[in-house]
């Protein structure tokens, strides 16, 4: 019972995404800038690709790599759904933050302004926060080899990402977004 969860997490996730891509590009905002000023970015794909698979295949019994399991405690499971809600909870608060401002990819946005209220007041990057706090929680369901493997794949290329649109925001913003960083911390 516990793998529905974990693939309704992920899916949500998708879902979520999906629709506020379509809500800014009725509004004609294009939300999508990821790949154009780094195309390494598109390295990330297939491997998203492989670990929706996994998740999938994990919860429906489908064709996968055999012995992934490392260890199957129930409560450990529960514990999985439970960080996947907050996971799924963290994100819905992180999208409705954003307001117009959310984009994939480094896309100039000075019109929206810095962004510091909601769960930006919590965090700088509540976001990929919400994406690492799912990946706990998958693990935890799953409990294989493979998804902790993409568990600390996954928090260093958010981590990496992060720099990048620290960066990139400082070279936008400047004192703003300096200020901005004393007050509130990177992650939590």
């Amino acid at each position: 019972m516990q793998a529905y969860f974990g693939i309704a997490t992920i899916t949500s996730f998708i879902v979520l995404i999906m629709i506020r891509i379509c809500n800014l590009k009725g509004q004609g905002i294009e939300a999508i800038e990821f790949g154009k000023k780094d195309k390494k970015d598109f390295l990330i794909l297939p491997f998203a690709l492989f670990y929706f698979y996994l998740i999938t295949a994990n919860t429906f019994n489908l064709p996968t790599i055999e012995r992934q399991e490392l260890f199957h405690i129930e409560i450990l499971s529960w514990i999985g759904v439970l960080t996947c809600l907050i996971a799924l909870i963290l994100f819905l608060w992180t999208l409705v933050s954003f307001r117009k401002s959310f984009r994939i990819g480094l896309v100039e946005n000075r019109a929206q302004g810095l962004i510091t209220t909601g769960t930006f007041a919590i965090s700088r990057n509540p976001i990929y926060l919400s994406f690492a706090i799912m990946l706990i929680g998958q693990f935890l369901i799953y409990a294989s080899w493979i998804l902790l493997i993409y568990l600390f794949v996954g928090i260093l290329t958010f981590h990496r990402q992060v720099l990048k649109e620290e960066n990139f925001l400082m070279e936008q913003y400047g004192e703003e977004f300096n200020t901005y960083c004393t007050k509130v911390r990177r992650y939590f």
